[in-house]
């Protein structure tokens, strides 16, 4: 498909269905995410019913966080939270930053690929429960989204901008400009009137506003009240503003304009914008409610950046490992404070070593690692040795403070943060900007506090790196480095650990080469995710071995092994299936204890369970015997072992599962069996996290490719 239309038509058409969507289902607020080609990121692309300022904290969500934007992506599904209370038991980080009343639907949009995620909330005083016509309407949504995207694609038009667009239009609806019989209708009101748009910039203004405030209306329009109004300037009001965005519903608050006047203020929000009713306080006096704080006396930081920092200090809490740490600073941190370059650096034998750094190219973090901790030579070795950030709002004064310190990287503003753990600093943060940049004391100070959250983070994810190095490496060295070549058979295998904790599996499989005409394929799954697992998993490999090269049976294997396990009583149970390959009889013998069925696919024939009669699991009974399944070894068949990892999930039932594997394995492409264990891998479990390791054995007798092992 081609097109030489204007490029802004087909932006235009994403952006009509987003808001005419947000219309037909009657949400208050619609956002549009997409997945970048890395598909590792989730980015806000249109934004629709709410200021980009709102979204702040979720311009940028990594498709593995805990998320209603990533999980709809992740698991293919349409996520629901209908209230406040769902919110905080489903996802408590977005519950923390976002303490709003709503309802919230995001919703995986699909067409040729993953292209990201529908976001819509309303107000939580519609039905908990979504009907099924609002499902079909959302669904619907999804698919046309997805065309238009596709189109858009096929086009050579970028789908992906710089930055979200904000749509003009709330909800599918023009804002609307006050006509003159209205501001008449508002000047008769007793009181005040004003009018706020979604930005919270001042748009209308009446004659008894204006003198209640204190300000001639030229003052006031176009400006945002906290900003204008100093008396205004409290996280605390700029919360109620926010809380009548979000949940579009009334809100009312009090404030004192200097020296003693209360007013009151009713704020009154729709789609298109916030009308609000100012009225002086009945007979109020200051000890009557809480007044704000003087702004003379005390520093204010603006209520979006105290919310921002509680959600980045949420997610600082549940990162993993370093480059976890690393990412989500560049992701989020960076662009909260408006830095383009990010280096990361701990202490290491008198020299800062780079750990981790964004928007810097390769000489120049070349040029920067391993630089001496000099306090005299760098604000970085200053800054770590004392714990006292440094903050320099242009190069000019960097040199002037230390002239020898190396400007390669071409930025023009720094603030240099220590990492201090237990009162001991251990590294740098740096962030920096191309422009000169004036650091505000508000600045300093989120900066400095966010620091030390860093820090802590830090400090968990190195503790984490190299107990998972020192874990995976004690696993790696017990699995097989290689397999077997044996003629007429073709293997490919692979290993994926869990992706959450810093356990170590008991999953493993092998494959031996019994002569010139067999050959054995084993796998199994020992109880539990530590060392002894880890060690139980190696003596049953090696029980296995030794006994298969004596020539045993597959079910004397099984039962020799068993006893080996019993009369070590390591207090753990393994399953284990065994399969025997003998081509010059041309048959497949097959015994398991306790462990899922082999898939079999004969050519020209569906992929199905092999029905196997299962034994007890290795190290329970022993005098357990172990029933052995025979069937003929034909050309081209191709038998698929696994472990429980590949196709349990929590909430989706085991049959299920292993009848979508032998659906995809149906449709394999036997040509290259790495690359189709790779693409099984993908689509069977794809980027959610897993809980559980997988092993996975493919084996196909002779068809011609000769053999193939990995």
């Amino acid at each position: 498909m081609t097109s030489t239309g204007d490029p802004a038509v087909d932006v235009g058409a994403v952006d009509a269905a987003l808001a005419e969507t947000v219309r037909r289902t009657g949400a208050a607020i619609g956002a549009l995410y997409l997945l970048p080609p890395d598909r590792q990121v989730l980015h806000l692309e249109v934004l629709c019913g709410a200021p980009a300022e709102f979204a702040a904290p979720w311009m940028r969500v990594p498709v593995a966080a805990p998320a209603p934007v990533a999980d709809a992506v992740r698991e293919d599904r349409l996520i629901w939270v209908g209230s406040q209370e769902e919110m905080a038991r489903s996802y408590p980080r977005t519950a923390v930053a976002l303490p709003y009343p709503l309802a919230l639907a995001a919703a995986p949009v699909n067409g040729v690929r993953r292209w990201g995620s529908l976001l819509l909330t309303w107000p939580a005083t519609r039905p908990p429960r979504m009907t099924r016509r609002e499902r079909g309407h959302i669904t619907s949504a999804c698919r046309n989204l997805a065309r238009l995207l596709e189109e858009a694609a096929e086009s050579g038009i970028p789908v992906h901008g710089s930055g979200p667009r904000i749509l003009p239009v709330a909800a599918g609806r023009p804002v609307a400009t006050p006509a003159l019989a209205a501001a008449d209708f508002a000047e008769r009101l007793p009181g005040g009137s004003c009018s706020l748009d979604l930005e919270g910039r001042i748009t209308y203004l009446s004659s008894g506003a204006a003198e209640l405030l204190g300000r001639d209306a030229g003052q006031l329009l176009g400006t945002l009240p906290w900003q204008s109004l100093p008396w205004l300037d409290d996280p605390t009001y700029e919360d109620r503003y926010r809380a009548a965005v979000i949940s579009r519903e009334p809100v009312a608050f009090t404030a004192c304009r200097p020296p003693d006047r209360w007013l009151d203020f009713q704020l009154y929000p729709d789609a298109s914008g916030i009308s609000v009713r100012v009225f002086p306080a009945d007979a109020r006096s200051p000890s009557s409610a809480s007044p704000p704080r003087s702004p003379h006396t005390e520093s204010r930081a603006r209520a979006g950046r105290l919310y921002q920092l509680v959600h980045l200090a949420a997610a600082l809490t549940e990162v993993v490992g370093v480059q976890d740490v690393v990412d989500l600073i560049a992701d989020q941190i960076m662009p909260a404070f408006g830095a383009q370059g990010l280096v990361l650096s701990a202490a290491e034998a008198g020299r800062l070593r780079i750990t981790g750094h964004r928007g810097y190219p390769p000489h120049v973090v070349e040029r920067l690692d391993g630089l001496p901790l000099d306090t005299s030579f760098t604000p970085a070795g200053q800054t770590l040795t004392t714990g006292i950030p440094s903050f320099f709002t242009d190069p000019e004064e960097m040199r002037r403070i230390y002239p020898e310190a190396p400007m390669v990287s071409g930025k023009q503003a720094w603030a240099f943060l220590p990492l201090i753990i237990s009162g001991r600093p251990v590294g740098c943060c740096v962030l920096s900007y191309d422009h000169p940049h004036a650091f505000t004391a508000e600045e300093r100070a989120v900066l400095t506090s966010l620091a030390g959250l860093v820090a802590q983070a830090l400090d968990r994810a190195r503790l984490y790196d190299t107990k998972q190095q020192l874990a995976h490496g004690l696993q790696q060295s017990l699995l097989p480095h290689t397999l077997p070549a044996v003629d007429g058979l073709r293997v490919a295998a692979r290993y994926r650990p869990a992706t959450r904790g810093m356990d170590i599996g008991g999953d493993f499989y092998d494959l031996l080469r019994l002569g010139d005409t067999a050959a054995a394929a084993v796998i199994g799954d020992v109880q539990g995710h530590n060392v002894a697992a880890a060690a139980l998993m190696g003596q049953v490999r090696t029980g296995v071995h030794a006994h298969a090269t004596l020539g045993t049976s597959p079910d004397q294997v099984l039962s020799r092994t068993n006893r080996l396990l019993t009369d070590l009583d390591p207090g753990l149970f393994t399953s284990c299936l065994y399969a025997h390959l003998d081509f010059a009889r041309g048959r497949l013998c097959v015994a398991t204890a306790g462990h899922p069925p082999p898939l079999l696919r004969l050519p020209g024939r569906h992929t199905v369970p092999l029905d196997v009669s299962p034994g007890p699991l290795l190290g329970v009974d022993p005098d357990a015997t172990y029933p052995v399944t025979e069937i003929p070894l034909t050309a081209g068949l191709m038998l698929t072992l696994y472990t429980d990892g590949l196709v349990e999930s929590p909430g989706v039932d085991l049959d299920d599962s292993v009848a979508r594997l032998a659906h995809w394995l149906d449709r394999a492409d036997d040509r290259d069996l790495d690359q189709a264990i790779d693409t099984l891998l993908e689509e069977v479990r794809p980027t959610r996290q897993n809980t559980d390791d997988i092993a996975l054995l493919l084996l196909q007798t002779g068809n011609g490719h000769g053999p193939s092992t990995a």
